[in-house]
């Protein structure tokens, strides 16, 4: 099993068009900005095509790191099918590491709805995307929190996807369970993890059928971290989803060290 590194920037730091002017993209693009709100990157994919409705990812980053954790992911999820945005998380991590989080509590979920959605308001106006065609997708407490939003608002998103990170807990996770049944969900986890163990897994599998949810559970031979596998069957499930296509596997990559 592949696992990632901190990677150096496979896409060049470029400044973005305003709305109304043409761009041609060559490479990826990132790009960190403050706007007056709460930081977020942006990721443009490679040959930007302005006529093409892109799907959408929205990325939420693991507890201790920052919105720069897009930057690592999405040369591995893929340059070319999404434009994706990384929101910073609504609270600075315990333990003075410079990184932030997203707790569950109330005000740390009404902060990361905020975030999220003028993320996604602001790159809409810049950016062809798919308004059907958005999925919000996160690591550790990152994916936690994204299946909590996407549960919350099934009808604002294509599908919530978890990388290492539980099924919320309280703050009523499926009051709209009528409208969530219809969310397609995907979550990872690894086989060794510490955070999100094999007991918690199938203590969910439970919840999720009694629930009648519509959930892709894969478990990878990893512990607490992100592997190449899991970033390539995340982008394999959301073009399934976009495209109403399955797609075949491709062959694995060589190995990049480990992601944290």
């Amino acid at each position: 099993m592949n696992r990632l590194q901190p990677l150096a920037p496979q896409a060049l730091s470029l400044g973005m068009a305003k709305a109304d002017t043409p761009m041609l993209v060559e490479q990826g693009v990132f790009q960190r900005e403050t706007g007056g709100q709460s930081p977020y990157a942006l990721f443009v994919p490679i040959h930007y095509e302005a006529n093409y409705a892109y799907p959408l990812v929205v990325w939420l980053h693991g507890s201790g790191d920052n919105e720069r954790q897009l930057q690592r992911i999405m040369p591995l999820v893929s340059l070319r099918n999404y434009v994706a945005v990384g929101p910073r998380g609504a609270s600075a991590s315990r333990g003075g590491r410079g990184g932030f989080s997203w707790r569950q509590d109330t005000a740390d979920i009404a902060r990361a709805e905020t975030a999220v959605f003028q993320c996604i308001d602001r790159v809409s106006a810049r950016f062809h995307v798919a308004p059907q065609r958005i999925f919000v997708a996160g690591y550790a407490d990152g994916g936690t929190m994204a299946l909590r939003l996407g549960l919350r608002y099934p009808d604002r998103f294509a599908g919530a996807l978890s990388l290492g990170g539980g099924f919320p807990e309280g703050h009523a996770p499926l009051a709209r369970l009528a409208s969530a049944r219809g969310l397609p969900l995907f979550m990872a986890s690894g086989r060794d993890s510490q955070n999100y163990s094999i007991e918690d897994c199938c203590q969910e599998l439970r919840l999720f059928h009694a629930a009648g949810l519509s959930v892709t559970l894969r478990q990878y031979p990893c512990a607490d971290e992100i592997v190449t596998n899991m970033l390539s069957d995340m982008d394999r499930w959301m073009m399934e989803h976009v495209t109403g296509m399955e797609h075949t596997p491709e062959p694995e990559c060589p190995p990049r060290g480990e992601f944290n």
